[in-house]
């Protein structure tokens, strides 16, 4: 089993944000959760995923419920 890790910089290219913006949400508590590994900070692939699957709206104020639409 071959399970894919982003570093912090990977994860802010992916999603077109800063990597400052990344530190602050893991201080906040958003965002997918992580691995901190003697000092590296990691995100798993699946995890990312599901927090992108979480986070599609239909509008403002609809989520999308996985597999349809809200």
């Amino acid at each position: 089993m071959s399970i894919k890790h982003l570093n912090q910089s990977q994860l802010a290219d992916r999603w077109d944000i800063s990597e400052a913006s990344l530190e602050r949400w893991r201080s906040e508590g958003i965002g997918p959760v992580f691995l901190k590994l003697q000092g590296r900070v990691l995100y798993r692939v699946e995890d990312i995923e599901a927090f992108e699957i979480g986070s599609l709206r239909k509008s403002t104020s609809e989520r999308v419920i996985a597999g349809g639409a809200a």
